[in-house]
């Protein structure tokens, strides 16, 4: 599966097309600016779909000018549908995408956004959006928020194996057993009660 990234924006967020190199077709996942730039990423291939890991402004601000050029459906997890998105399918609690001769997991991993969603790739790669980063997970609105993230870090991410290969919504990929030490350290503290915001393990 070939994977590239764009990083597009004012304030640099990764888009992501993946390829099947057997078949030519693709996905783009998260169009967050730069048309232009998207449709490079693509060039070559022949898209079937948009996938969204979570409907923010900074993910979709070139959602409408992609959608109108590739003329393909827009996917995205229903928990996000408040945000007014434009989409054409919404994903269940446990799918699959199927690109090509590949077979994506759909993972929903909340926190974030209550429709946040992973990419996991048969190889172990995985698009996680704005779920986790190098440090910390991602930004959450309130302590309840930061609960549901919480949840999700137990019960879902540090569930996956340490070779996983984490590409996120921002900043640089990262592999995720480098991240589970200080994430250990940060629950064995213990003192996250009421936080939210900007969150380091650190």
């Amino acid at each position: 599966m070939i994977l590239k990234t764009a990083s597009v924006g004012p304030w640099p967020m990764n888009s992501y097309a993946l390829i099947c190199p057997d078949t030519g077709q693709s996905v783009l996942i998260d169009p967050g600016a730069d048309p232009d730039k998207l449709a490079e990423m693509l060039a070559g291939s022949s898209p079937m779909a948009i996938v969204l890991t979570h409907a923010h402004p900074d993910h979709i601000g070139a959602l409408a000018e992609m959608r109108d050029r590739l003329d393909v459906p827009v996917f995205i997890h229903p928990a996000d549908s408040p945000m007014m998105v434009m989409a054409d399918e919404w994903f269940a609690e446990s799918d699959t995408l199927t690109l090509g001769q590949h077979t994506l997991q759909i993972i929903h991993t909340p926190g974030h956004t209550h429709g946040m969603v992973t990419l996991m790739l048969p190889d172990h790669r995985a698009i996680v959006g704005d779920t986790i980063f190098q440090g910390g997970p991602g930004k959450t609105w309130s302590p309840h928020y930061f609960k549901v993230t919480m949840e999700t870090m137990r019960n879902i991410v540090f569930t996956w194996s340490d070779d996983t290969i984490c590409y996120p919504g921002h900043g640089p990929a990262f592999r995720l057993g480098d991240e589970r030490p200080a994430f250990e350290a940060f629950v064995q503290r213990g003192q996250y009660e009421g936080l939210f915001g900007d969150v380091s393990w650190t």
